[in-house]
Protein backbone atom coordinates (compact mmCIF):
# COMPACT_ATOMS: atom_id res chain seq x y z
CA UNK A 1 0.00 0.00 0.00
CA UNK A 2 1.18 3.37 -0.44
CA UNK A 3 -0.48 5.24 1.96
CA UNK A 4 -3.18 4.65 4.64
CA UNK A 5 -5.85 6.75 6.32
CA UNK A 6 -7.68 6.35 9.21
CA UNK A 7 -10.24 8.16 11.61
CA UNK A 8 -12.95 6.95 14.13
CA UNK A 9 -16.34 8.02 14.66
CA UNK A 10 -18.80 7.93 17.25
CA UNK A 11 -20.80 5.18 16.94
CA UNK A 12 -24.13 7.16 16.32
CA UNK A 13 -26.21 6.86 13.03
CA UNK A 14 -25.62 10.95 11.98
CA UNK A 15 -21.69 10.32 11.87
CA UNK A 16 -22.50 8.16 8.85
CA UNK A 17 -21.99 11.40 6.97
CA UNK A 18 -19.07 12.24 8.20
CA UNK A 19 -17.66 8.95 7.61
CA UNK A 20 -18.49 9.68 3.95
CA UNK A 21 -17.19 13.40 3.73
CA UNK A 22 -14.31 11.60 5.26
CA UNK A 23 -13.81 8.70 2.45
CA UNK A 24 -15.10 11.03 -0.88
CA UNK A 25 -12.32 14.01 0.32
CA UNK A 26 -9.52 11.59 0.21
CA UNK A 27 -10.54 10.13 -3.02
CA UNK A 28 -10.90 13.63 -4.55
CA UNK A 29 -9.93 13.15 -8.52
CA UNK A 30 -10.12 9.53 -8.70
CA UNK A 31 -13.06 7.60 -11.08
CA UNK A 32 -14.65 5.69 -7.51
CA UNK A 33 -15.15 7.84 -5.40
CA UNK A 34 -19.11 7.33 -5.85
CA UNK A 35 -18.44 3.64 -5.28
CA UNK A 36 -16.15 4.66 -2.33
CA UNK A 37 -18.72 6.66 -1.02
CA UNK A 38 -21.62 4.19 -0.92
CA UNK A 39 -19.36 1.42 0.75
CA UNK A 40 -18.65 3.33 3.31
CA UNK A 41 -21.98 4.91 4.28
CA UNK A 42 -22.94 0.95 4.08
CA UNK A 43 -20.49 -0.37 5.86
CA UNK A 44 -20.53 2.15 8.79
CA UNK A 45 -24.37 2.07 8.88
CA UNK A 46 -24.66 -1.57 9.23
CA UNK A 47 -21.35 -0.76 12.13
CA UNK A 48 -23.94 1.29 13.67
CA UNK A 49 -26.91 -0.67 13.40
CA UNK A 50 -25.91 -4.35 14.21
CA UNK A 51 -23.11 -4.32 16.20
CA UNK A 52 -22.17 -3.18 19.75
CA UNK A 53 -20.33 0.43 17.54
CA UNK A 54 -24.05 1.17 18.19
CA UNK A 55 -24.79 1.22 21.69
CA UNK A 56 -24.03 3.83 24.18
CA UNK A 57 -19.98 4.93 23.64
CA UNK A 58 -19.86 2.78 20.89
CA UNK A 59 -17.61 3.84 18.16
CA UNK A 60 -16.55 2.75 14.38
CA UNK A 61 -13.06 3.05 12.46
CA UNK A 62 -12.96 4.15 8.94
CA UNK A 63 -9.37 2.74 7.39
CA UNK A 64 -8.75 4.22 3.85
CA UNK A 65 -5.28 2.47 1.90
CA UNK A 66 -4.21 3.48 -1.52
CA UNK A 67 -2.44 0.72 -3.63
CA UNK A 68 -0.91 1.44 -7.26
CA UNK A 69 -4.16 1.16 -8.84
CA UNK A 70 -6.83 0.02 -6.18
CA UNK A 71 -8.17 1.66 -2.95
CA UNK A 72 -9.13 -0.46 0.07
CA UNK A 73 -11.62 0.52 2.77
CA UNK A 74 -12.26 -1.15 6.07
CA UNK A 75 -14.46 0.01 8.54
CA UNK A 76 -13.80 -1.53 12.10
CA UNK A 77 -16.54 -1.89 14.59
CA UNK A 78 -17.02 -3.77 18.20
CA UNK A 79 -18.50 -6.90 17.04
CA UNK A 80 -22.29 -8.24 17.76
CA UNK A 81 -24.08 -11.28 17.77
CA UNK A 82 -24.27 -12.05 13.70
CA UNK A 83 -21.88 -12.02 11.24
CA UNK A 84 -21.98 -9.79 8.33
CA UNK A 85 -23.28 -11.58 5.56
CA UNK A 86 -25.11 -11.49 1.88
CA UNK A 87 -29.00 -11.83 2.51
CA UNK A 88 -31.13 -13.37 0.31
CA UNK A 89 -33.68 -9.81 -0.68
CA UNK A 90 -36.13 -11.74 -2.11
CA UNK A 91 -37.99 -11.30 0.79
CA UNK A 92 -40.23 -7.46 1.73
CA UNK A 93 -37.41 -6.65 4.04
CA UNK A 94 -36.24 -3.17 3.39
CA UNK A 95 -32.65 -4.36 4.95
CA UNK A 96 -29.92 -6.75 4.03
CA UNK A 97 -29.10 -5.11 0.50
CA UNK A 98 -25.81 -3.57 1.58
CA UNK A 99 -23.55 -5.79 1.44
CA UNK A 100 -25.28 -6.53 -2.15
CA UNK A 101 -24.67 -3.32 -3.00
CA UNK A 102 -20.98 -3.53 -2.05
CA UNK A 103 -20.35 -7.16 -3.72
CA UNK A 104 -21.75 -5.48 -7.15
CA UNK A 105 -19.27 -3.06 -6.89
CA UNK A 106 -16.31 -4.15 -5.12
CA UNK A 107 -13.81 -5.84 -7.15
CA UNK A 108 -13.47 -7.92 -3.67
CA UNK A 109 -14.63 -7.59 -0.17
CA UNK A 110 -14.89 -9.86 2.64
CA UNK A 111 -14.87 -9.71 6.79
CA UNK A 112 -12.14 -10.05 9.13
CA UNK A 113 -13.07 -11.71 12.49
CA UNK A 114 -11.31 -9.87 15.99
CA UNK A 115 -11.77 -11.40 19.58
CA UNK A 116 -13.27 -7.87 20.43
CA UNK A 117 -14.71 -6.95 17.09
CA UNK A 118 -14.71 -6.96 13.39
CA UNK A 119 -13.40 -5.47 9.87
CA UNK A 120 -15.31 -5.30 6.86
CA UNK A 121 -13.55 -4.30 3.90
CA UNK A 122 -14.26 -3.85 0.24
CA UNK A 123 -11.61 -2.96 -2.90
CA UNK A 124 -12.13 -0.61 -5.47
CA UNK A 125 -9.98 -0.61 -9.06
CA UNK A 126 -8.91 2.86 -8.93
CA UNK A 127 -8.14 5.89 -11.47
CA UNK A 128 -6.79 9.17 -11.51
CA UNK A 129 -9.75 11.48 -13.52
Amino acid sequence: MRSKWCRAFPGVADEVAHARHFVAALLDGYDPVDDAVLIVSELATNAVRHSLSGAAGGWFLVIVCFGDDRVRIEVVDQGGEHVPHLCDVTGQEESGRGLLLIAACAKDWGVKNWPDGRTVWAELAMERV
